[in-house]
């Protein structure tokens, strides 16, 4: 049994404690992320009042700023996870096919790839964003179908493998079924290395949904997302540096733990890999 080092216990402690205050933003936020007051904008963190208290301050509308991180911590993890899923389905999809096919098949979705991947992927998103408009399953479906291509190499080269080993020729030539074989056979034995890139890409889609939120392309307001939050608050961050220190800090850190822990995963699936580059 793999011995996980106090490094990685706290990685892994604080990755679950921002699962856990996006899923339960409900219960942990002590205000309304939308509710506006005026009169309590701006306030520093710390600031109480009679009935009330703002642990990271307000915002410029007198909203509650950690409440606001709460839900935008879930928003930012939803649109990762969701984008992530979609990303995986369909290039493990096209990689399998490519994979197993190979011949024109293998030809025709690898040089769709490498055309893909000549286009910086943050440039596609934020030009199909701009066109389509913003909004949660735009985002969602843009962020996902921009980054599918490496999934589709990483699990073309896999299958490539895969479909050599002696068992798999021996389930073919008894009649096994090509879909049966990809999703019985292959699939579970190339899901590791799937994982690890997707374990990287999660924090990659943080980073891009937050700054496509930042630019006003993501969440729209007046629903709270990282992004939109510190891009309200870079116009006051001389006089309310919170705004934009809070859920920046929050977004480096969560970010921060998904890569370690990415790196962590791929050591643990591929010890070769160790040492390289």
């Amino acid at each position: 049994m793999t011995r996980i080092s106090p490094g990685m216990t706290l990685i892994l402690a604080l990755l679950a404690a921002f699962i856990l205050a996006a899923i339960g933003a409900d219960l942990l936020a002590t205000h309304d992320p939308l509710r506006q007051s005026l009169l309590l904008r701006l306030r520093p963190p710390g600031t109480a009042t009679a009935t009330a208290q703002y642990l990271l301050g307000t915002d410029d509308l007198g909203r509650d700023l950690l409440s606001r991180i709460l839900y935008g911590a879930r928003a930012s993890l939803l649109v990762a996870a969701l984008s992530v899923s979609v990303s995986l389905v369909v290039g493990t999809a096209l990689g399998l096919l490519a994979g197993w096919f190979r011949g024109w098949t293998a030809v025709f979705i690898m040089r769709f790839v490498d055309t893909m991947l000549s286009i910086p992927a943050i440039l596609l998103a934020v030009l199909t964003v701009a066109v389509l408009g913003p909004g949660f399953l735009k985002l969602v479906m843009v962020l996902g179908l921009t980054r599918w291509p490496r999934y589709t190499r990483v699990a073309y080269a896999q299958t490539l493998q895969v479909a050599t080993l002696p068992y798999i020729r021996a389930a073919e030539m008894a009649g096994c079924s090509a879909p049966r074989l990809l999703l019985r056979h292959v699939l579970p034995n190339i899901a590791g290395p799937l994982m690890v890139v997707a374990t990287s890409e999660f924090g990659l889609m943080i980073l891009f949904e937050a700054g496509l939120s930042f630019l006003g392309l993501g969440i729209q307001p007046p629903y709270p997302s990282w992004g939109s939050i510190m891009s309200a608050g870079r116009q006051y961050v001389t006089r309310a540096w919170w705004l934009t220190v809070f859920p920046g800090a929050c977004l480096f850190v969560l970010v921060l733990c998904v890569n370690v822990f990415g790196d962590w995963l791929r050591d643990r699936v591929d010890p070769r890999s160790r040492g390289r580059g």
